[in-house]
């Protein structure tokens, strides 16, 4: 399995962790959302199961072949000592829908008859959970009680994007492998490699959202985020005095066609007042931050309250047009 772009020191600590004589049965892997955690843990939890799987070689480090039978059975869902816990569909017969807002207990507690039995294909079993962060407060309570008393052989890898709301108890019993943001290049190699007809003015504009997390630029692959960022910047520089480039874009991205967009004009906005602000002082400042904070909550309300997209880019581009 491929181990993800950067974040050397976290990988190599934890391969280095692999080699001792006693492996930590939980750890926290953290760090910003899109950086490649996940990724991680998987390529982890391939190299954990497949050097106690008795078949073949495996190479230095923490990476397994595609044509591993681990890798195989991982990549198939079938591998007994393997467990994946994240949010479900809502609608079992709608999987690529809308998700559960949590993972939860009835989830976890699925784990017990597995842990009621030696791991079946070796000495080890891991339970990835991507994100713990998700994990309502009842599943909390009962995945420490596994973490408290780790049933033999199992290994945990738990993904979060904001340890600091986790149960410190929880905490307390991992080992933190902290993963940070890349560098622009690591991301544009990560977007070369996951979108190789993208051209370089497309793999440039996704750079610039992805602010260092390729996994979010990865979103707005084929969006034409650049027409969308020269569209906002055009109202921030002139003001937009008769709301001729509101309209036209509050037009643009209203509709289900437009869905996808008019999500990722929900994220530019504040990112873009964000950058503006950083080159401002006194009063042209104060009403950077101000607009910031307007389209913060403009943002969650449109997705909070499922508001009508066509008026809410009009008022979104309002809140741009100020920092004129």
């Amino acid at each position: 399995m491929t181990l993800p772009v950067g974040n050397d020191a976290g990988q190599a600590a934890f391969a280095a962790a692999l080699g001792g004589a006693k492996l930590h049965h939980a750890w926290l892997i953290a760090g910003p959302e899109g950086v490649g955690k996940a990724s991680f843990a998987r390529a982890a939890a391939a190299r954990l199961l497949a050097r106690g799987g008795g078949a073949g070689d495996l190479p230095p480090g923490l990476a397994v072949p595609e044509d591993h039978p681990t890798a195989k059975l991982i990549a198939a869902g079938s591998h007994p000592d393997f467990r994946v816990l994240s949010r479900l569909p809502k609608d079992a017969d709608k999987p690529d829908q809308d998700l559960a807002r949590s993972i939860s207990i009835a989830q976890v507690r699925t784990l017990q008859p597995m842990f009621a039995t030696a791991p079946a294909m070796g000495p080890a079993r891991v339970v990835l959970i991507d994100a713990i962060d998700d994990l309502e407060r009842g599943g909390a309570n009962a995945l420490l009680k596994n973490l408290e008393e780790p049933p033999a052989g199992t290994v945990f890898l738990l993904v979060s994007h904001a340890p600091g709301r986790l149960l410190p108890t929880i905490r307390s019993r991992c080992r933190l492998l902290r993963f940070e943001r890349l560098s622009d290049a690591d991301v544009a190699r990560v977007l070369r490699m996951q979108l190789p007809e993208a051209d370089e003015g497309e793999i440039a504009a996704l750079v610039a959202v992805a602010d260092g997390a390729p996994g979010r630029a990865l979103r707005f692959a084929g969006l034409n985020i650049a027409g969308l960022d020269s569209a906002i910047a055009r109202i921030a520089e002139t003001g937009d005095p008769g709301n001729a480039e509101r309209v036209k874009l509050a037009k643009a991205l209203a509709g289900k066609a437009a869905q996808a967009r008019y999500e990722a004009f929900l994220d530019r906005v504040p990112a873009f007042i964000a950058e503006r602000a950083r080159g401002r002082s006194g009063p042209g400042l104060k009403v950077a931050l101000d607009a910031y904070a307007a389209a913060q909550d403009l943002a969650g309300a449109a997705r909070g309250l499922s508001l009508d997209a066509q008026g809410t880019v009009f008022e979104m581009a309002g809140i741009v047009a100020t920092l004129r």
